[in-house]
């Protein structure tokens, strides 16, 4: 009686029990109760099945036919929904009028891709091109739209659900997908700080007044006198580290990947900052800083002076001077976190670099607060959220795979490291190399040189030589000569 039933138009819309059915029909009914019951596989899920899925556990496939059988079916399904997904599209385009009742529980977005013709004028006369867009709509009305950019009446529309946008996601990195996710993140990390230059801006703007309120009580500030040139020192070693971890970045093998770890968990870091720094307003730790509210700055000066702050990397050398930004300390951020990418991405016997990138570390951090800059709580939570936050970025990206695959809800919890590494390799050999090949003419070093032909050395002469000449009469020599001498004569005549 269940095989009799109909089944519905879209697989989307089928049940296990429908599943079950097809499976059956197709003739693969001694795996309808495994995959449609035991698993719940609805028409969703069938139609995102993979040859992997059927191979792997739990459903373990070991007949290779019957596997392919299966996927022929799923695709046959999936060109039925794309066929119903061009259908409903056309009638819509042919029906503007329609009142878009058949979108309100589409949960999917459609992609339209189509042709745009541009016309231009190059040294006087007409050019058209053409270029192909695409764009992802989710309303009749804005497909009506897109539809009609078309120049040419030609469209392609694919449905892309979740299921599909989490599979392109996940698969396996190529070099052009590496280095995408490689500039997303450094536009990410970019972004992160020039917010972060324009909060430094809005905290300064309402600093305390050092007058009404003193510094607080702090348990190093306070036994530890003020030394002015220490947080220009703490700059220095900065540098330092950060010319070491560019050296080790440019020759590393992985150094694409390795720089798009790095501006993600900057860029994630410095935006945790914004919101510590604009929530509470700590009062100037040190006498010695001459910090005074702006209240009655515009907005194109508040601009100005962030991308001051943006531009100069918010170092002090280079003439950034800014107050009320203390919870938590951006210098001791970035050198923990230099710290542990040369400790990371180095070979673990490279013991002396490690031991110096940690000396220098906790002299920058000692420095910090010798100069009063800020408080010890400021320096202690950034070292510990950089470090925390490095540790446990890496450890998901070591193991995203296995975390991912027990707990969908990873890819919720953790976005940004869901979305960077997975498809990537993980853990990565640190193996060191030219990020370009050089080559040298041969001759620049190796120039040919004519070497002067050796002389044929003559053998000496021996006793039976000396025999052999003497056995020559000077009569037979004479003939020898009296011969070139007719035939000269000869030649005379």
């Amino acid at each position: 009686m269940l095989d009799a039933k109909p089944l519905p138009a879209d697989p989307n819309d089928w049940r296990c029990e429908d599943v079950a059915v097809w499976l059956r029909k197709i003739g693969m009914a001694k795996y309808a109760d495994l995959i449609a019951m035991k698993h719940k596989v609805d028409g969703k899920c069938l139609l995102a099945l993979t040859d992997t899925d059927l191979k792997d556990p739990p459903v373990s496939i070991n007949c290779l036919g019957d596997i392919k059988k299966i996927l022929f079916g799923i695709k046959t399904l999936n060109e039925k929904v794309l066929e119903i997904g061009t259908s409903a599209v056309s009638n819509s385009h042919h029906r503007p009028q329609s009142n878009g009742n058949a979108w309100k529980n589409q949960k999917d977005g459609l992609l339209v891709e189509y042709n745009e013709q541009n016309h231009l004028s190059i040294s006087g006369e007409d050019v058209v091109t053409t270029t192909r867009r695409a764009e992802i709509v989710q309303d009749e009305e804005t497909l009506l739209d897109t539809l009609a950019k078309s120049t040419d009446g030609t469209s392609t529309v694919q449905l892309i659900s979740r299921e599909e946008i989490i599979r392109q996601v996940e698969r396996p990195d190529t070099y052009f997908k590496s280095v995408a996710k490689l500039l997303i993140a450094f536009a990410y990390s970019s972004l992160s700080f020039l917010m972060t230059s324009f909060v430094m801006v809005l905290v300064h703007d309402r600093v305390p007044d050092t007058k009404t309120y003193p510094p607080l009580p702090d348990i190093v500030l306070d036994n530890v006198p003020h030394i002015p040139w220490a947080f220009d020192m703490c700059e220095t070693i900065g540098l330092v580290l950060a010319i070491v971890w560019f050296t080790v970045l440019f020759f590393h093998n992985e150094r694409v990947i390795i720089a798009r770890r790095m501006f993600s968990l900057l860029g994630t870091v410095f935006l945790l900052r914004c919101f510590t720094m604009l929530i509470t307003s700590l009062s100037v730790p040190g006498i010695h800083l001459q910090c005074e509210a702006r209240p009655n700055t515009t907005m194109q000066e508040k601009l100005h002076k962030a991308f001051h702050i943006w531009s100069n990397l918010g170092m002090s050398l280079h003439g950034v001077r800014s107050c009320g930004d203390y919870m938590f300390s951006g210098h001791t951020t970035v050198i923990t976190m230099i710290s542990h990418f040369i400790t990371e991405y180095t070979p673990a016997d490279w013991t002396g670099l490690h031991t110096f990138t940690w000396v220098l570390n906790c002299f920058a951090i000692f420095l910090i607060l010798a100069a009063h800059e800020h408080y010890s709580i400021d320096v202690f939570i950034a070292f510990y959220i950089s470090s925390r936050m490095f540790l446990y970025y890496h450890a998901y990206a070591y193991n995203h795979a296995g975390i991912t695959a027990t707990d969908y809800r990873m890819r919720t919890w953790f976005p940004l490291g869901w979305f960077f590494e997975y498809g990537s390799q993980g853990k990565v050999e640190n193996e060191f190399s030219l990020p370009f090949s050089i080559r040298i003419p041969r001759r620049i070093f190796f120039a040919k040189t004519e070497e002067p032909t050796p002389k044929p050395i003559s053998p000496k002469p021996t006793e039976a030589n000396r025999k052999k000449s003497s056995v020559v009469s000077p009569k037979q020599n004479g003939n020898g000569n009296c011969k070139n001498h007719n035939s000269h004569s000869k030649k005379h005549n």
